[in-house]
């Protein structure tokens, strides 16, 4: 009777997350830690509706939802679910309802206190986690029978059945567990959607900005070109005039570049170099650039060397783009580190800054094409350096905090000898 009990609390706890997946995909009204709160409370209180009543205790899986919410819903949603569970409690009273609600605040307390750093793990030991917390509420509450037992004066080697707990400890265990993997692949699917939707539209947007861009380059070339034969017989006032139009029509030509180069990055010139020597000459080149703006410009590159086999330019005019940005987010006397550190096949780049910081909605734009937060920005330069290192298939990834600053991870594939017999 108690297996069969504990498994309907098993399927009462998963069918929050099971309705999620089916009803609420897409919809943004109802994936709010209010709707969460509420699927889980009403889980929760219905596992104690449900609930096994022996050795004068109610056995059931109401803190599987409890754990849950906290964790994969928020405060919001856990604090929900603590207060169905406390009321609940009460409401149904009896002998140990005490003990109940002692259970219920001692067990809430581990998941608040890991709220803030569970999503700092990789998505693997966020399950592991989250069965340990199961595992921690199944403790408290075997304590908290202990306890009972001492208390009412009875011997717990006669009344207390170790097949019973131990069915228990399983189903419990495994509840939490699949309530985890199935929460972590709602969240795998849905950031392959949003990987999916921006792929989308930085790829329409690459085909209009090279449409764009072959069409007005052809006559600004033509533009240019006689202006320059113009300004060799000009010898008066208007040669300064033709040489301010001449520079303004090579700063067109060279945006006009990071459009075609942002629809589809060329790699001319293939070859094996060393990727700390590009982040020395990186660093040196932007050093003076560091000093007018007065922040502290330092490099931290590992004595590991570490070869990549693509277009050596293209490379650095993404280091440079995400470098120059760093500098010109910190204030004076702020600090930019680049760090450099082998990790077998691939090497980690990691630029640091101590700048202003981004909010959570400036960094899911970052790499929108014209989308900056700075004053005079075009837009163009992180967009056309995410999409380098996409195509010398590496990641980026941000992360920032208002008023502490930022963190950009580029992580790079080591080079293959057979791009260079290709090219």
């Amino acid at each position: 009777m108690l297996a069969e009990k504990l498994l309907l609390n098993m399927l009462i706890t998963l069918s929050p997350i099971l309705l999620s997946s089916v009803l609420m995909d897409g919809k943004r009204k109802f994936n709010s830690p209010i709707v969460s709160g509420l699927l889980h409370s009403t889980a929760a209180f219905a596992c104690m509706i449900f609930s096994y009543a022996k050795y004068d205790f109610t056995w059931d899986l109401r803190y599987v939802p409890l754990v849950i919410a906290f964790l994969y819903g928020g405060p919001v949603a856990g604090g929900m679910v603590f207060a169905t569970i406390f009321g609940g409690r009460m409401l149904i009273g009896g002998d140990t309802v005490v003990y109940g609600l002692v259970n219920t605040v001692f067990i809430a307390i581990v998941p608040i206190l890991l709220m803030k750093k569970f999503w700092h793990f990789a998505p693997n030991k966020r399950v592991l986690v989250t069965t340990g917390i199961g595992a921690w509420s199944l403790l408290v509450c075997y304590l908290s029978f202990t306890a009972h037992q001492s208390f009412v004066g009875d011997s717990l080697t006669l009344n207390f059945n170790i097949p019973d707990i131990l069915i228990v400890g399983i189903i419990d265990t495994i509840a939490i567990t699949i309530a985890a993997k199935l929460y972590e692949g709602l969240h795998e699917r849905s950031r392959m959607k949003e990987e999916i939707q921006r792929a989308e539209k930085l790829n329409t947007l690459g085909e209009l900005a090279a449409s764009i861009a072959h069409e007005v380059r052809n006559p600004l070339t033509v533009v240019k070109g006689f202006l320059q034969l113009m300004q060799q017989d000009e010898k008066g006032k208007n040669y300064e005039y033709l040489s301010l139009v001449l520079s303004e029509l090579g700063r067109a030509e060279s945006i006009i570049s990071d459009y075609l180069n942002f629809a589809k990055p060329k790699f001319e010139k293939i070859e094996d170099f060393s990727l700390p020597n590009v982040l020395t000459e990186v660093v040196m080149l932007l050093d003076p650039l560091a000093v007018k703006q007065g922040v502290q410009l330092e490099s931290v590159l590992d004595s590991t060397d570490f070869h990549l086999i693509t277009d050596r330019n293209q490379l650095k005019q993404a280091l440079v783009n995400l470098i120059k940005n760093a500098i010109e987010a910190t204030p004076e006397s702020g600090k930019v580190t680049v760090c450099y550190q082998p990790s077998g096949t691939l090497a980690n780049v990691t630029i640091l800054d101590t700048g202003k910081g981004m909010t959570h909605e400036q960094l899911s734009r970052i790499g929108t094409l014209f989308y900056t937060t700075k004053d005079k920005g075009t837009g163009l330069g992180t967009s056309v350096s995410l999409r380098i290192i996409e195509a010398m298939n590496g990641k980026v990834s941000y992360k920032s905090e208002l008023g502490i600053g930022t963190e950009v991870l580029m992580i790079l594939p080591e080079g293959k000898k057979e791009l260079m017999m290709i090219s």
